[in-house]
């Protein structure tokens, strides 16, 4: 059973910082890398980072430089730090494995997500 829980977000101002977390089910985490995509009003959703297992890290060129994923092995957690957000940034944040070979989620089943809004 796919177990995603992600939290972390909220209402901030433009120019500020966010820090999302994900807690994974232990087989999920430990087998795959994974990713943190997002979805806005209207639009599609799309892959933002993602980490392999190893911590190897790739991201959408609309957030490259200001955001960073990072994983703990230990605790079957994946992290998103968001610095210098901007109001394009306003999304539905989720994460799931990731498919380095698709390029997409690795499961069907989401999380619930956890809402990130930008604006003054």
């Amino acid at each position: 059973q796919v177990q995603l829980v992600e939290s972390g977000g909220g209402l901030v101002q433009p120019g500020g910082s966010l820090r999302l977390s994900c807690i994974v089910s232990g087989s999920i985490f430990s087998s795959n890398a994974m990713g943190w995509y997002r979805q806005a009003p209207g639009k599609q959703r799309e892959l933002v980072a993602a980490i392999t297992r190893g911590g190897r890290t790739n991201y959408a060129d609309s957030v490259k430089g200001r955001f960073a994923v990072s994983r703990d092995n230990t605790k079957n957690t994946v992290a998103l730090q968001m610095n210098s957000l901007k109001p394009e940034d306003t999304a539905v944040y989720y994460c799931n494995a990731h498919s380095y070979l698709t390029g997409w989620a690795l499961y069907d089943d989401w999380g619930q997500g956890t809402q990130v809004t930008v604006s003054s």
